[in-house]
This record gives structure tokens, sequence and C-alpha cells, in this order.
């Protein structure tokens, strides 16, 4: 489904001439890995457009990333196997230094002519990529001409290569973080209403400003998850053994008031999947939520339920999505979030809705219903994804706006 979106708000690579130029392309390439195998690569196939577009306009593309978390150099977190994956989906050379700043890499980017792509290693390697210091973002700096910023899902860290550079060069938004920017900005900030989003996971407590910010901008929203329990043990409801945060129960008490003040319909399961305990294939039957038993768990909506978002689904033009409203690791109690998904991709496979989702379990339950294509869009961000919904300023992002005038 396409969606006409605003120029961007921020310096592209259409405000910049590539060719003979230096470019440290800052990207996201922590990828999962077993035994130094990629086992998923949708955030490099994220990427090959912004390098070879990059590329094919003669600048030198440097490239920047960390992998995992690293207290220092070591083989299971190197970005060397990346470079030949890399390699293999470009299809053609990728050089790789095996240190990010330095006479190492110094000679690497010296070697260079226009067009080509280096891999520098892990930033992360060194103590001053995490704590932005000066020296450290120098020294990175000092290797390229240009900056460009194509890693949302790393823009709410103020470390040395997502937010430090771009003081130091002059900045541009690759064209990952351009779509991202421009498609949350236009989704979010000017959506086509009603605007309902849908939030899963299993805790109210890392979702607090998320809840707090969505129920002042949709019309309808609907918690699932083990969130959803909370709130319904604070409205009174028995849940069994269910996980649930009882000592937040004059929150949630607090957001449903909230939500009726800003003219927000929440809407919260009507019945439930329960067993009596998470395991594969267990035994399970759906009960209204009134009926929950004392050695229940709750572990994914009931078809009444999934019903009652069907109807929500229906009544929006935009849906916000982020968190599986079961634990749908575990088949059956992935029938509920898969029903949600297919609903969704459905309307907007036919122009009826328009739909983002965002997060790591999002992404992987979207995978699972076959629905990832057919989303409006999705990000593959998870921490930068939540807080730009919770209405959080990202520094990796503000350094690209602050960089405008010095574009």
């Amino acid at each position: 489904m396409t969606k006409s979106v605003p120029l961007s708000p921020f310096p592209t690579l259409d405000d910049v001439v590539l060719k003979g130029k230096r470019v440290l392309v800052r990207v996201d390439l922590n990828v999962p890995m077993e035994n130094g195998r990629i086992t998923d690569s949708t955030r490099i196939d994220r990427i090959l457009g912004n390098i070879r577009e990059i590329s094919s306009k003669g600048g030198k593309v440097i490239i920047l990333s960390h992998l995992g978390r690293p207290k220092g150099p070591e083989p299971e977190t190197s970005l060397k196997p990346v470079a030949v994956a890399l390699e293999y989906e470009l299809g053609r050379m990728v050089s790789f230094a095996s240190d990010c700043v330095g006479d190492v890499a110094k000679s690497a980017v010296n070697a260079m002519r226009d067009g080509d792509i280096l891999l520098l290693e892990n930033t992360r390697f060194h103590p001053g990529e995490t704590k932005n210091d000066p020296a450290f973002v120098d020294a990175l700096a000092e290797l390229g001409d240009l900056y460009v910023n194509d890693a949302f899902s790393t823009a709410h860290r103020a470390h040395a290569s997502t937010e430090g550079i771009a003081h130091k060069l002059p900045a541009f938004a690759g064209r990952t973080m351009q779509l991202e920017l421009e498609m949350l900005t236009s989704m979010l900030a000017h959506p086509e209403r009603p605007l309902a989003a849908i939030v899963g996971g299993a805790k109210v407590s890392t979702k607090l400003e998320l809840l707090g910010n969505l129920m002042r901008r949709v019309d309808y929203l609907f918690i699932g998850g083990g969130m959803a329990n909370t709130f319904l043990a604070a409205s009174g409801k028995a849940i069994g053994k269910s996980l649930c945060e009882l000592q937040l129960a004059d929150v949630a008490r607090k957001i449903q008031a909230d939500a009726d003040a800003a003219n927000c319909q929440l809407v919260l399961p009507v019945d439930a999947i329960v067993a009596a305990k998470l395991e594969p294939n267990a035994s399970v039957r759906a009960v209204d939520i009134d009926h929950v038993g004392e050695n229940d768990v709750i572990l994914d909506i009931g078809p009444r339920s999934i019903s009652k978002v069907v109807g929500v689904l229906a009544a929006a033009r935009t849906v916000v999505w982020n968190g599986p409203v079961g634990a749908f690791e575990v088949p059956p109690f992935d029938t509920g979030t898969i029903a949600i998904a297919k609903v969704a991709a459905l309307l907007t496979k036919v122009n009826a809705l328009e739909t983002i989702a965002g997060g790591g379990d999002t992404i992987a339950a979207l995978n699972k219903a076959d629905a990832y294509n057919d989303f409006t869009y999705v990000s593959t961000a998870g921490g930068a994804f939540l807080e730009w919904l919770e209405g959080k300023l990202l520094p990796g992002v503000e350094a690209l706006r602050g960089a405008k005038a010095a574009a």
C-alpha cells in the first residue's frame, strides 16, 4: 500500500554531491548470530539500497556499525562475517578493516577508489563509542568528508557514531532513515483518522510513557498481552495465576480515566484463552473474562476479543501496533496475534487501512503470520521506535535536524 509522504525535514542524499567524497555511513548491522552465522538478514536487506546509491554516485562508502555489547575486541562480535554476507547481498566486493579508527582504518580508507565499499570493525570495541567521547568522535570524523545516518534503530542513543559525528561533518539522513522518519511523521503526526493503536507485551511498567502518549493521539487503544491483566485486575476482575503488576493497579485506573477524558476508547479483552501453565500444545479453554479460575493462567485473547479487535481495525483508517497480544512464541497461544495480523494485512492490501508496526516481537509475529510484507510500514527499530511513539526526542534524529543549516 502506498502512502504519499511530505518532503523530509532533514537533509538527505538529494541535498549533496557524493562523487569523490569519503562518506561515513552509520547503519545497523546488529544482526542475530549463531556460531558465526547470521540467522536473520532483515537489517542487512534494509540498507542495501542506500549503500548502492552512494556507491553508484561515486561516493566512497565507509560503513560504521556496532554488533552486540562487547567489553572490548572479541571474535564473537566481530563484523567480519557480516562483511561477507553484505558482499553476497550486494553482489560486489566489500572490503573489511579490522579497526574502525587509527592507522588500520586510515590505510583502508586511503586505498579506496570512488564507488568502493568498506566495512569498518565494530565501533563498540572502543569504550569511546558508547561514551560519545570527543576524542573518539574526532578519530571517526577524520576518516570522512560527509556523514550519513541510516540507522534509525540506534537513533535513541547519543553515541559517537550515531550522534557525535553529526556535529563534526555535514550530516544527512540515509534513505532507510529518511523513509522511517517520513512514515512515522506522516502516519502518527498527521494520520488518516480514525487512528487506532494495538499495544501488547508482558508488562505495563515498560510502556507507561507509550500508553500515556498514545491515548492523547489515538481514537481507539486496544491493550493485550500480559499488560491487559494488570488493567483487568485493576477493574476488579479475577485473573487467576496470570502475569500481573498489581502494584500498578492505581496507575492502570488513572490511564483508563485519562483515556476517557481524552475521548480515547480503551478496549480490553472480554474473553481469554487459559491453561494451567505456559507450555507447547497445552490443554486450553476459552473463558469469559469474568470466569477466569483461580488456577488459570491467561495466555492469549479469546475469540470474542479477536472479534472486538477486528471491529476496531474495520472502524479505523490507520493503526499502530507494538507488541503481541498473547504468548505467541508458544502454540496455541499465537492464535490471537496471528488472527489480528492477518486481518490487518488484508485490510491494508485492499486500501482500507494503513498499518505501521515495530519492535522485535511484533516483527516476529508478523513474519509468523506471513503478514510482514503486506503492512504499510514495518520498523525494524526496537527502542527507537518505542521512544518515538512515546513522544521523546531521539539524539541521532535531532543531530540531523540541527545539521540542516550546515548542510
